[in-house]
């Protein structure tokens, strides 16, 4: 950075007699800037030994009873479970054809007895079941 000061520098001041005032000697040209940055060192001397011990601990006596989980009769269930299921054929993610499959499927675990909504056609019948029909 370089600052330019006018020789010869000359002032004017307004008092009942103007005069002139002559500076020389001044240097025109300054120049500024860092030549040299002091080396800074920071440095920890010394840390605090820090010890952590556990002592004395009172044990914890755990048991565990024994647990008997048997399976005597499987319970008559008859589960609905939602499918939709889908095969195609894609490229770049792009859908190209896709065949899909959706319906209902059950799990039973009852003996079989069709709802009214279940039967296609003539029911069958095994003699030795009584027959589960809505009246009406």
């Amino acid at each position: 950075m370089s600052v330019s000061i006018p020789q010869p520098f000359v002032t004017n001041v307004g008092v009942a007699q103007p005069f002139r005032v002559r500076a020389e000697g001044i240097p025109s040209d300054y120049t500024f800037g860092v030549t040299e940055l002091p080396a800074v060192n920071i440095h920890v001397e010394e840390l605090p030994t820090i010890r952590l011990s556990v002592d004395n601990v009172a044990r914890i006596p755990v048991a565990f009873e024994p647990i008997e989980i048997r399976l005597t009769e499987i319970p008559s269930v008859r589960t609905h479970l939602p499918a939709d299921f889908a095969v195609g054929f894609s490229v770049w993610g792009t859908e190209i054809g896709a065949i899909r499959l959706c319906g209902e499927a059950q799990v039973i675990t009852e003996p079989y007895r069709p709802n009214p909504c279940e039967q296609c056609g003539s029911p069958n019948v095994r003699p030795d079941e009584p027959l589960n029909r809505p009246e009406g």
